[in-house]
């Protein structure tokens, strides 16, 4: 009998720590396919910083540098430089690149530098315990903001991807989910293109994408895949926000 699935080379056989229902474990089998894929094992480096994902270099069979927090594209720019035959992405929460994070990723956007950034967004800080992040949705409630975020105390919800589709050195940016069989097909397409992106040189390249938080969220598995579609979208709207390279995002 032919075997039409089975465990991505680029992962190792460790069980994830992530909660019941979070996208990361999604994610990184997503991620971990493209590599094999491409067969980009021996010539890929991933940078996580702080956040849920702190411990991604247990999981992938791949090098792996580690990054203060929200620094990963300081790392990523000097990694790049320093060895342009690399394939180098970064795996960042919005805790992490929306907040702290905000000046690298920006000015890395600005000057073209040539690395992919894959940016989790769950709309709260999830590591630390649910607070209100820089993209938590006006109304949504945390553990700094249990009457939900309000417009005129806490300001509105950060949309990074719209901002760094500006930067006149971003190649390609788009916002996806992994909280269906469809969005992660979709999500899988979008990370082989930056990837892609990537190789030929273009520049910058970055996937936002949107993922279940159920612990963080006091919902279960299924209420948060639901939440991502009929909330967080209206505010965090999917697709293509810009693609210089003028091919479609599946790369065929």
């Amino acid at each position: 009998m032919r075997r039409v699935f089975s465990r991505p080379k680029s992962l190792k056989k460790t069980p994830f720590h992530y909660c019941p229902g979070c996208g990361h474990s999604i994610l990184h089998r997503i991620i971990g396919e493209v590599i094999d894929e491409m067969n980009l094992q021996e010539k890929i480096i991933g940078i996580p910083p702080a956040g849920c994902a702190v411990l991604a270099y247990f999981y992938f069979d791949i090098d792996m540098g580690e990054a203060s927090h929200g620094r990963a594209a300081a790392l990523a720019t000097g990694m790049k430089r320093a060895q342009p035959d690399k394939v180098v992405f970064t795996y960042q929460g919005d805790g992490d690149i929306a907040a702290i994070g905000t000046a690298e990723t920006i000015h890395a956007a600005a000057r073209g530098e040539n690395f992919t950034t894959i940016f989790v967004n769950n709309g709260v800080y999830g590591m630390t315990g649910g607070q209100m992040a820089p993209t938590t949705i006006l109304g949504q409630s945390t553990t700094t903001s249990p009457g939900g975020r309000k417009e005129r105390r806490d300001g509105f919800p950060i949309n990074l991807s719209e901002m760094l589709a500006v930067a006149k050195g971003s190649a390609y940016i788009e916002r996806t989910a992994v909280n269906s069989p469809a969005n992660i097909l979709k999500t899988k397409k979008a990370i082989a293109k930056a990837f892609r992106v990537q190789l030929e040189g273009h520049g910058f390249s970055l996937v936002e994408v949107l993922s279940p938080c159920p612990t963080n969220w006091k919902m279960d598995t299924l209420e948060a895949c639901k939440w991502i579609d009929e909330v967080m979208t209206l505010h965090f709207p999917l697709g293509v926000l810009k693609d210089i390279t003028g091919a479609k995002k599946d790369g065929h």
